[in-house]
């Protein structure tokens, strides 16, 4: 089992131990002890960058191991690890604001079912509560905006492997994803549209 160090830190840098490295296709599939590394899931994108001087194209959970899908070989051992920063930051926006709409949902009664971190395509969707009331785009908006402004810290625990991440008073959401350390990072997030189908409601947001 790959222990997941960014379900406790955010370090971006690391001296990592190599397991094993197999060749996959046209790249090389390489397991570590632990990792830095987010894979995909959860709503929210792999995170890229370098085991020494191989290049980490993409990252997947699988079964109980995380694997690492790089350009060049590496030999079993000890390897120094880099998450390219920028993706990194980017992702961890996303995710963070996610939370918030989520937050600022449930608190008019609707219940977070799906989440989708992703640049350019970033939609939480609800269902409605039994005394759901109107969800409209300003007020989401404006909830959004103080809270940000309040500058919330993320708090998170770990209990039986189960994670929750929340920020401030703010309710926590078993979460395994990335995540700014205080809200004031999240800089400016922008609710796009909100659209109901079928009974369920998609919210879509950008962070600027």
């Amino acid at each position: 089992m790959t222990e997941r160090l960014f379900f406790t830190h955010d370090h971006l840098t690391a001296e990592l131990e190599v397991l094993s490295c197999t060749p996959h296709e046209q790249q090389f599939a390489v397991i570590l002890q632990s990792t830095i590394f987010h894979p995909q899931g959860g709503g929210q994108p792999f995170d890229t960058g370098w085991l020494s001087e191989s290049t980490v194209l993409r990252v997947v959970q699988e079964a109980d191991r995380v694997v690492h899908y790089v350009d060049r070989p590496l030999a079993p051992g000890p390897v120094t690890a880099q998450v390219d920063e920028q993706r990194r930051a980017l992702h961890s926006r996303l995710h963070s604001a996610g939370h918030l709409i989520g937050n600022a949902g449930e608190s008019l009664g609707w219940m977070p079912i799906k989440a989708h971190h992703w640049p350019g395509e970033g939609k939480i969707t609800f269902i409605r509560g039994e005394a759901a009331q109107a969800m409209e785009a300003e007020a989401l908006q404006q909830q959004l905006d103080q809270w940000i402004a309040a500058d919330y810290p993320r708090h998170m625990n770990l209990e039986d492997g189960t994670r929750e991440v929340g920020f401030g008073p703010l309710p926590a959401y078993a979460c395994g994803g990335t995540h700014v350390q205080r809200l004031g990072e999240l800089g400016q997030v922008t609710i796009l549209a909100l659209s109901e189908k079928k009974g369920a409601l998609s919210v879509r947001y950008r962070c600027d």
